[in-house]
């Protein structure tokens, strides 16, 4: 039995993670839940699975967790990211899952890490950040990082086909979200709701935005770079609205190896739970007569700027990946609180990579002050924006 210590559980990752566990109880155990701010959600998930240790990130929500849970509950009550980062170490756990969104699972990622734990990253805000950092880490403590993401889920699987040495490209699909082929002049009226409509997936809030901007894809790119340990000239994002492929490994020979399968995430995560070992998910079957046409196209970099910030930020190294995270989830906050417009969200972001300072991509204490600085740069460029 596999023991689970699981972060963002009341997130659209974070139940299908129980999911996953619910259906096969005899092989995994969830060991510690956290959450974000749904108490009444994360209470019912205590009953459930009777976590050890449970945590709520906002600190004035103890006391109304605790009234909620069972009179009988024993498990230690925490919060904030120090109770993250106690229960990515906790001595019971094998697995930490990081189904987080933000900047906030960097240190319980890292706290897993000096514990020995393997992690089942859904937060690739880790590996945006601290990509050089966390993989020299994980390699140091002998430790394993399984992708969730459906688009890292694919091209894990997909390198089980060849050997490293003679992988030529990885292809992240890309939905294009909900604007693909709304013109470029439409798209300062945008609207939250719009924005949160995703054709094929249903995601939390934050990452659908980033999904519709295509920041989403961008974040993906520096984080296959880490994961995979390509350049990044060696990972080409192309359109494919269907979302049934998921992504491809091109190999020197010329072969292309793909991964396809339903828009369900729960694919990629009992994956990275059971790795090398598949489960039966009983899922609906993927019908490529019924899906018909599949069709890929370049991605626009006219009317979605932040992909190239995302491979600009990368080739310029040190803390402007950290940099550019930072800004835009600043950005995204204050377009869905209705603040600025959808198009300006990449202008703050590009604003903070010019005027953000450098740093070492290896030094936590850099990495940390860069995601600081970045996210004053932002709110200070949006009252700007607000005044205008």
């Amino acid at each position: 039995m596999k023991t689970i210590s699981l972060l963002g559980s009341t997130g659209s990752i974070g139940k299908n993670v129980l999911a996953v566990a619910r259906r096969f109880p005899e092989q995994y155990r969830i060991a510690a839940l956290t959450a974000g701010s749904n108490i009444h959600l994360l209470a019912e998930q205590v009953r459930e699975f009777q976590p050890e240790l449970v945590c709520i990130g906002k600190e004035g929500l103890v006391d109304d967790l605790t009234a909620l849970l069972p009179a009988d509950f024993q498990g230690r009550i925490m919060s904030g990211n120090a109770g993250n980062c106690v229960a990515a170490a906790l001595d019971c756990v094998d697995m930490l899952v990081s189904a987080v969104v933000g900047s906030v699972g960097l240190l319980p990622a890292l706290a897993a890490i000096e514990a020995g734990k393997d992690i089942g990253l859904a937060n690739k805000e880790t590996l945006v950040m601290a990509g050089s950092l966390i993989m020299q880490r994980a390699k140091e403590a002998g430790v394993r990082l399984f992708p969730i993401d459906s688009e890292h889920s694919a091209i894990f699987q997909a390198l089980e086909a060849g050997r490293k040495q003679d992988v030529k490209k990885l292809l992240l699909t890309a939905s294009g979200g909900p604007f693909r082929l709304l013109e470029k002049d439409k798209l300062h009226k945008v609207t939250p709701d719009q924005a949160l409509s995703h054709p094929n997936w249903d995601m939390g809030r934050k990452i659908s935005i980033d999904s519709a901007t295509l920041m989403n894809k961008g974040l993906e790119v520096i984080e296959a770079r880490w994961l995979f340990d390509v350049t990044p000239d060696q990972i080409e994002v192309v359109v494919h609205p269907q979302s049934v492929v998921h992504s491809l490994v091109e190999y020197l020979d010329g072969s292309v190896v793909a991964q396809l399968g339903i828009p369900d995430m729960q694919i990629p995560i009992a994956y990275a739970l059971s790795y090398p070992e598949r489960l039966d998910l009983k899922l609906s079957q993927l019908d490529l007569i019924q899906c018909g046409k599949l069709t890929f196209e370049a991605p626009d970099g006219g009317r979605f700027p932040a992909l190239q910030m995302a491979y600009d930020a990368l080739a310029a190294g040190g803390v402007q990946p950290a940099v550019l995270n930072a800004a835009n989830e600043v950005a995204v906050d204050a377009f869905l609180d209705g603040r600025i417009g959808f198009t300006a969200i990449t202008k703050v972001v590009a604003i903070a990579l010019q005027e953000a300072a450098s740093g070492d991509d290896m030094n936590l204490d850099a990495i940390l002050a860069a995601d600081h600085e970045a996210r004053q740069i932002a709110l200070d460029a949006i009252d700007r924006i607000c005044s205008c």
